[in-house]
């Protein structure tokens, strides 16, 4: 048997494994079920998207896209239990909200509106709890938004971690047609930045591990980096912010959803040598590490260079890169051509090396 042979075996079982209806085998929930990866995508699909399944829901994007009479809506939700509270480059509660921006953003919408809703645990000091409060407050100055409804619970002590917070974001769809499954062979696919700062940021921050790194979470939001790119490139098919399972995690979102190859040059991808340096140390790749300020982009190809053009004018995307292309074959499959000069198969992990981190 060839080579070409024994990789297309290789491909052809990957195939079958991702069209068989995804089935939870496990009786509990693990931790890898809410780590971005493969156990939280079966979770999503054979669970949630089972049961609710609606044309909305469907395309499962970072926001649902609504229509309520003449008006154009985006609605997202999310919830965050980053350990530590409290990390270099911020904290849960401008994480939080940046977070909720980001998707609102990335989904063509101009952010509005945001709920806060509270779990905290008894004994909680009312100090951090105010500091995180002003952290959100000033995230959502900064983000032109406003926190208009919450709710707030007490658990027993030892139940919560601290606090967790969940928000929700509306906003107004100014750019419709956008998601995933518009890729098409020729396309471009970008990052604004360098990826895995949060994720990294997050893991020193425990301090686990006797390593020195002089390095801040990315979390900031995105909108005006969004809006700029949309204003300046019509020809953007997709956008998603790199959090939970990193930018792997993306490129397979858009590879299953398109039916596309997306072909990637590590070479391109923006890594600063302190994430990579402490990656290497930890046995991770940078690319299933979270950000929290970074955006992948599919753009048609004939307008690349405008793309990145529009990126670079963004202090957020001044170090943006085109970072792989997308192809016909094979097909779900995302491929890495790395530093070494091989081609390896960049998967969804069934968990995530980094738990809790957004």
């Amino acid at each position: 048997m060839t080579t070409t042979e024994r990789e297309q075996q290789v491909l052809d079982r990957i195939e079958r494994a991702r069209r068989r209806r995804a089935k939870v085998r496990e009786e509990r929930i693990t931790l890898s079920h809410g780590a971005g990866g493969k156990s939280t995508h079966t979770l999503i699909e054979a669970v949630f998207l089972d049961a609710f399944r609606n044309p909305l829901l469907e395309p499962l994007e970072d926001a649902a896209s609504l229509t309520i009479g003449d008006a154009r809506l985006a609605l997202t939700t999310d919830s965050y239990v980053v350990s530590p509270l409290f990390f270099p480059g911020g904290n849960i509660g401008d994480l939080a909200v940046n977070g909720t921006v980001n998707d609102l953003a990335v989904s063509g919408a101009r952010p509005l509106y945001l709920t806060a809703g509270f779990i905290l645990e008894e004994g909680f000091p009312v100090e951090d709890l105010l500091k995180i409060v002003e952290s959100m407050k000033t995230a959502a100055e900064a983000a032109g938004v406003q926190i208009v409804t919450g709710d707030t619970k007490v658990v027993q002590r030892g139940k919560a971690d601290g606090v967790y917070i969940n928000t929700a974001g509306v906003g107004v769809l100014m750019h419709t047609g956008l998601g995933v499954a518009t890729a098409k062979p020729g396309d471009a696919v970008l990052v604004s930045g360098p990826i895995g700062d949060h994720g990294v940021t997050i893991m020193l921050a425990r301090g686990e591990l006797d390593i020195d790194a002089d390095l801040e979470s990315d979390t900031a939001p995105v909108h005006e980096l969004v809006a700029g790119l949309l204003a300046a490139v019509p020809g953007v098919r997709a956008m998603r912010d790199a959090t939970r399972g990193g930018v792997a995690t993306i490129l397979n979102e858009i590879a299953k959803a398109a039916e596309v190859a997306v072909v990637v040059d590590e070479k391109a991808v923006p890594v600063r040598e302190e994430v990579r340096g402490a990656s290497e140390l930890l046995g991770i790749d940078p690319l299933y590490v979270a950000c929290e300020g970074r955006i992948v982009v599919v753009v048609d190809g004939s307008q690349t260079d405008d793309a990145l053009t529009a990126l670079r004018s963004h202090p957020l995307g001044a170090d943006a890169a085109v970072i792989g292309r997308v192809a016909v074959d094979p097909p779900g499959i995302v491929l890495l051509n790395t530093a070494f000069g091989g081609t390896r198969i960049v998967d969804l992990l069934v968990g995530d090396p980094l738990p809790r981190i957004c």
